[in-house]
């Protein structure tokens, strides 16, 4: 199969408005008739739900929250990115557009990242007009502030709770359409299938969390807006209940899933204090605007952090990247904290932690300006770790956060799967192999408000589509196939947990696919995920019924997918034979320890195709051309 990324021609800053008016239209009449189907109501979904509702669509929503507002973007804390250029510091849609390309090391697909761009402007005024309360300065214009990869200010933002509040807005829009009768919620509610017709996506099968009843549903289209994957390594800033079971059930069904082997690490998590954590809590990198990384210049310098005076400190950030400072982007920020730790100069009791420090920021600007600005991220971390930040460092250490690779999608943001649109964090598109920071909320927005509502029209208006009700045997087959997994699942009657299987899995693959990698230890590691997956399949212990509320059988069913899914994580890495953004093989650095690509070879989207259960997947690739941002040695110094 050939992917055709179905990019237009032209200028790059034409395409997009060029593209829509290419795109084939469906009148308000027509919509009526047509009935969507958004699975997940995070950013990403709400926002599209709503839109298409507006737009006429019938639209019915799934997520397995009891409240779309429960979704996890409520978790994003720092901003959401948009060229508004509002401090006239020289920022523009093409200057964030480069940033993106760059700080994705050249691995994403340059006409898509110029089109988030373009749309980011947009954004801002939409989430205004729905109330949500950025921040503003004195004179009452909306306030920016910095991110790590930007030399400009340009994220919007709400304290620290930026992705509440975008969520609440979005919700708004949603709950006024529900109220219009133009979308139906099914909430609790798992997708466990999608149902492809002659080739197209045309429902899916749900797993009702609450009775346990197995569902169908029909309709034009599929949107997955499911986020990613980064519970695969078991501690991650994720909700627990963020998972890969929708993405990749959609791949066992001929979706194309696209560089998984890029994850990003996030350098600003309050660090592991034992084996008791299931998760891990994310600092926001905005906090890296006043505070100052650095660890002492001694190996084993126990003394407190106040007891250790400037001239014994590194502000290894501030020396070797002079230009950017402590706000270069996450995965070298992530990779310099590792290396320290790993030199014995880490602090905390285990050594895997580096200091973030206010002290200056403070002195300078005074304790109520950094309370206003950071206040409910320092009372959390005192409520966690009780320290108080006003008077003692942070301790932060890099952390499994978000996921650029997902579901290969082109230009409209459709699968390789006819009528199966991705979303947000679950498509792969825009980030690379390494994302900015407060361009996750930019982008779910950006897909769900102002992409697919134009892309969608297309499929509608240029494919024919039978009519399709739950009575077609690919619902009962499909309705068959994920009832035999429950009752697998049920039937192993084993002696060991879901839960320690999942830990195993996530330890395995944080030490051998996480912030290094190296061939030994990939080859090591997909041995090792197959050993695991016989075990769990053979010893895993999984309580209650099927016909029941059964969080144990949820999770079983979703480790269940980790343990398919990792094993095509370390197949991609093991393929990548270079290191770009989150992916940093050992072999492929520079002598200065920074990640070293491989263009001739490696400047392409790794999109897997599934052949089976531990079979190897078919890779197909698709070049990536850069005509506006030529390819480089990334630097930040």
């Amino acid at each position: 199969m050939t992917l055709e990324s179905k990019v237009p021609s032209g200028p790059m800053d034409k395409r997009w408005s060029r593209h829509k008016f290419d795109l084939k239209l469906v009148a308000p009449a027509n919509k009526r008739k047509h009935t969507i189907l958004v699975v997940g109501t995070g950013l990403a979904g709400a926002s599209a739900a709503a839109t298409l509702a507006e737009l006429g669509y019938n639209v019915q929503a799934f997520f397995y929250h009891d409240s779309p507002r429960r979704a996890h973007s409520i978790a994003a804390q720092g901003g959401i990115n948009a060229a508004k250029n509002y401090q006239n510091d020289g920022d523009s849609v093409h200057r964030l557009f480069y940033d993106t390309v760059k700080g994705g090391d050249f691995r994403a697909r340059e006409a898509n990242v110029h089109r988030l761009a373009e749309v980011s402007v947009n954004i801002i005024d939409q989430c205004v007009a729905q109330g949500v309360p950025f921040a503003r300065d004195y004179g009452g214009e909306l306030a920016n502030r910095s991110f790590g990869g930007a030399q400009v200010s340009r994220t919007f933002y709400a304290r620290g709770q930026t992705g509440q509040q975008l969520l609440l807005g979005a919700y708004s829009s949603l709950m006024r359409q529900v109220d219009l009768g133009k979308v139906k919620l099914f909430p609790r509610r798992e997708m466990l299938d999608l149902v492809v017709i002659d080739g197209v996506a045309r429902g899916i099968v749900c797993r009702n969390l609450v009775t346990g009843e197995f569902e169908s549903y029909a309709g034009d289209a599929v949107l997955l807006c499911t986020g990613g994957y980064g519970n695969v390594f078991y501690l991650s800033t994720n909700a627990k209940n963020c998972n890969v079971t929708a993405a990749w059930r959609a791949a066992r069904r001929g979706a194309f899933f696209a560089n998984p082997c890029f994850t990003q690490i996030h350098p600003t998590c309050i660090p592991q204090s034992g084996e008791h954590q299931s998760k891990l809590t994310l600092m926001s990198e905005s906090l890296r605007n006043d505070g100052r990384v650095w660890v002492p210049l001694k190996k084993g310098d126990t003394r407190s952090p106040r007891e250790i005076p400037e001239a014994e400190r590194d502000y290894f950030l501030e020396r070797r990247y002079p230009s950017f400072g402590n706000l270069v982007p996450r995965d070298v920020a992530s990779r310099a904290s590792k290396a320290v730790c790993d030199e014995g100069r880490g602090v905390g009791p285990t050594g895997l932690s580096v200091y973030l420090d206010f002290a200056a920021s403070i002195e300078r600007d005074g304790e109520n300006t950094i309370r206003q600005k950071y206040g409910n991220l320092f009372q959390m971390y005192e409520k966690i770790t009780d320290d108080n930040p006003y008077e003692v460092p942070m301790r932060i250490y890099p952390a499994v956060h978000y996921t650029m690779g997902g579901l290969w999608v082109d230009y409209n943001l459709e699968s390789t799967v006819p009528g199966l649109f991705v979303l947000g964090e679950a498509n792969f598109s825009d980030h690379g192999a390494n994302r900015l920071g407060a361009s996750a909320l930019m982008q779910g927005l950006a897909d769900g408000y102002f992409i697919v509502p134009y892309t969608l029209g297309s499929h509608i208006a240029g494919r024919t589509l039978a009519k399709v009700t739950t009575d077609h045997p690919a619902f009962a087959d499909a309705v068959k196939a994920s009832r035999d997994v429950t009752t697998r699942l049920l039937a192993v009657q084993g002696s060991r947990s879901v839960d320690s299987f999942h830990r195993e899995l996530g330890m395995t693959l944080w030490n051998n696919c996480g912030m290094a990698r190296n061939d030994a230890g990939l080859r090591s590691a997909r041995e090792k995920i197959r050993e695991l997956r016989d075990q769990f399949w053979s010893n895993v212990r999984v309580t209650g019924k099927g016909e029941e509320l059964n969080q144990t059988l949820e999770h079983a069913g979703r480790v269940a997918d980790y343990f398919e899914f990792a094993e095509l994580l370390v197949i991609d890495a093991t393929e990548r034979q270079e290191s770009c953004g989150g992916h940093f093989r050992e072999e492929y650095q520079t002598e200065e320890g920074e990640a070293k690509r491989n263009d001739d070879k490696f400047q392409y989207v790794a999109a897997w195709e599934f052949a089976g259960v531990g079979e190897d997947p078919k890779l197909h690739k698709e070049p990536l051309t850069f005509e506006e941002v030529h390819p480089s040695q990334r630097s930040y110094k």
